[in-house]
């Protein structure tokens, strides 16, 4: 009787109910939960310590971190463990951050399984820092875009229409959509100058693009998204204008606190978080969503930036 009045009165803080929840999904080290929860590590430190403490959770080390999870019962212990389960499950239903914390566990197994890539995101961070004569990020993606099919491309908040230009020399069509009138006739007469009769320049909001329904096959944001004023109804207008198997392509800037930027850029939204975009693009109907940090700022304010890509069924 003494566990399950202990089970009770541990359950009863919300904080270590959404440990135990994410626990009995994943072994987790207290940084993990840091980012999972949005908690202060003294915070977590102090509820594992109490849940271990009651022989509710384990740890164990593994390199510089210490990762911990349910404590699996004995034997004798099965029912009690199973009736703490069951309380655990009742009491996770109850709280709204229960949806929020399983999407954010799926980012950091995704971070996990992603691990091997450190090595060349440092390549990467070198990349340019030498001066090696030809070799530049335009020649590199000039040569990866042969690769590409030839597709029909949305580039939604195009803005003068760098991207979109580069895109036009391999794509079936580019279809470049932006808000600013002198933007959309400043990109269509670089268009017309350099002979893109494939790239068409139109002037319309990326959260109701002047495109028809199911007619593209990839739609692009690069750093546009967090100017939209509702970015998930840009997201939703993204899926509207892709055809069946289409994939949206996010490129913007990772959450940051940097609150010049809404001045100095006319930004609406400082960032996203991971979990923001992955929870944008679900209720948005999008599957198979891959989020990914892609590029770190070595200035401050050290703007990140997160790549998405997801797909519509």
């Amino acid at each position: 009787m003494s566990s399950i009045l202990k089970s009770f009165a541990l359950l009863s803080d919300a904080t270590r109910v959404r440990i135990l929840a994410l626990l009995r999904h994943e072994e987790l080290s207290v940084a993990e939960l840091q980012e999972i929860l949005a908690l202060g590590q003294s915070n977590i430190s102090a509820q594992l310590a109490r849940l271990k403490t009651a022989g509710f959770v384990t740890d164990r080390r593994s390199g510089k971190n210490r990762l911990y999870q349910l404590q699996p019962p004995r034997p004798k212990d099965q029912e009690t463990h199973d009736h703490l389960l069951a309380l655990l499950d009742a009491a996770t239903q109850e709280l709204h951050e229960a949806k929020h914390d399983l999407t954010a566990l799926k980012l950091v197994r995704r971070k996990r399984a992603n691990t091997a890539r450190s090595y060349f995101d440092a390549l990467a961070g070198k990349f340019g820092r030498q001066y090696i004569p030809g070799r530049s990020w335009k020649a590199l993606g000039e040569t990866l875009l042969h690769f590409v099919p030839p597709l029909v491309i949305a580039d939604l908040g195009a803005g003068e229409g760098v991207v979109s230009q580069m895109l036009a020399q391999h794509a079936k069509q580019v279809i470049a959509v932006d808000n600013s009138e002198k933007m959309v006739a400043y990109g269509a007469s670089l268009a017309q100058e350099h002979g893109f009769a494939n790239l068409d320049y139109r002037l319309g909001d990326i959260e109701d693009p002047p495109i028809a329904d199911g007619t593209v096959d990839v739609a692009l944001f690069s750093q546009a998204l967090h100017h939209a004023s509702r970015p998930e109804q840009a997201l939703a207008a993204a899926r509207r204008i892709l055809k069946p198997g289409g994939r949206v392509i996010v490129l913007d800037l990772l959450r940051h606190s940097f609150e010049k930027a809404r001045l100095l850029y006319a930004d609406v939204w400082l960032g996203f978080s991971e979990v923001e975009i992955h929870e944008m693009l679900e209720r948005a109907g999008f599957e198979k969503i891959e989020i990914r940090l892609v590029d770190r700022e070595p200035k401050s304010p050290h703007f990140q930036t997160l790549l998405a890509v997801a797909l519509k069924p």
